[in-house]
């Protein structure tokens, strides 16, 4: 047992404290974690009360490795969690953050895939098996996919990829042009009866703009 005989801010980072035991250096803390545990000069440590510190510092650290991660763009309780694992946090540190970030609202993984869906339709459409391949990887849970999926219009997306591509074999004999959008829809996941309607959809309207 120690007793606690200064607390200074450090000189390159004021958001962390010195703490001093005994006149000698203890370690360091991030002053929220120092606040949070009530530090005082005057104040009694022991070897546990020390360990606990430790604890409560690496929980720190994790949590403002994921709220930067976050700053970027949402992201599942998966992805989080790698990311943690290769800074080497430990396990119960890991989920220790994850569920305080969820608590907060910060992490979301209904909100993660309705984003991701939103995101990709809005800019890179994709098929539902796609889609549900990308969040699987993401680690979201199947059921959170399925309810992520279920207002996407897969026709429409189907259209839209259909119509970017359509133009660039516009000089090719008919049933070539039909096979090569074919076989590009059904290699991003498009089911056959979805891309047998756009096919030919797509080549009705492109004879139209041919005939103007």
């Amino acid at each position: 047992m120690g007793t606690i005989t200064a607390l200074t801010a450090q000189v390159k980072n004021p958001d962390r404290v010195s703490v001093f035991v005994d006149g000698e250096f203890a370690c360091g803390l991030a002053l929220s974690v120092a606040v949070a545990a009530g530090l005082r000069v005057g104040a009694t440590l022991t070897p546990a009360d020390l360990e606990r510190l430790a604890g409560q510092e690496e929980v720190h650290h994790a949590r403002e490795r994921a709220v930067g991660l976050l700053a970027r763009r949402p992201r599942s309780s998966a992805e989080i969690a790698r990311h943690l694992r290769r800074h080497r946090h430990e396990n119960g540190v890991i989920e220790t953050v994850i569920n305080d970030l969820t608590e907060a609202g910060l992490i979301d993984d209904a909100a993660f895939a309705a984003f991701w869906v939103e995101q990709r339709e809005t800019f890179r459409p994709r098929s539902r098996l796609a889609l549900r391949q990308e969040l699987g990887q993401k680690g979201i849970e199947r059921d959170v996919v399925s309810e992520a999926l279920s207002s996407l219009d897969e026709i429409d997306a189907a259209r839209r990829v259909a119509q970017k591509q359509a133009g660039r074999w516009r000089a090719l004999p008919e049933q070539e042009w039909r096979a090569k959008l074919t076989r590009y829809l059904l290699r991003h996941g498009y089911p056959y009866d979805v891309v047998g309607e756009v096919v030919e959809e797509t080549w009705l309207a492109l004879q139209t703009d041919n005939e103007q």
